[in-house]
């Protein structure tokens, strides 16, 4: 896969082991304020199959907005990081916290200014798609 969410066809039908550093590369420039780093741990593009990924993101890096149509998990192994929820508060969120994104609930996130930030992501497929993409956070929203 040269754009890493390329999404496979379905997940491995069998037990596999991603390691730590294999295959992580740049996420596309267009879903970011900035460069940031992705690992991706499953991939499918069939129904009700899930999607993971591991994110690497530097301080004052943000997603654009976006939504997933059965929702998504986010969970943070390091860093200090930001979300947000259309129309809530930006929320500072740190190592071992766990959010839960709805179905179709667009919203943001991303490394607070003086910290990176990593985290786990885990979002079911539906109509071929994990994920929907949408247009810059204004820079205003990313400060909290």
């Amino acid at each position: 896969m040269s754009n890493p969410f390329d999404m496979e066809t379905v997940c491995p039908q069998a037990m596999t082991i991603v390691r730590d550093s294999v295959g992580i590369t740049l996420a596309p420039e267009s879903i970011a304020s900035g460069p940031f780093r992705v690992q991706m741990l499953l991939s499918s593009r069939a129904e009700g199959e899930m999607t993971a990924m591991r994110a690497f993101i530097d301080p004052g890096v943000v997603t654009h907005w976006h939504s997933h149509p059965r929702g998504q998990l986010l969970f943070v192994l390091d860093g200090v990081g930001l979300v947000q929820r259309d129309g809530g508060d930006v929320v500072e969120v740190c190592a071992g916290d766990c959010i839960w994104f709805g179905p179709g609930e667009r919203h943001w996130h991303g490394a607070g200014p003086a910290s990176p930030f990593g985290y786990i992501s885990v979002q079911p497929v539906k109509d071929g798609t994990a994920v929907h993409w949408m247009e810059p956070v204004a820079p205003m929203a990313e400060c909290s």
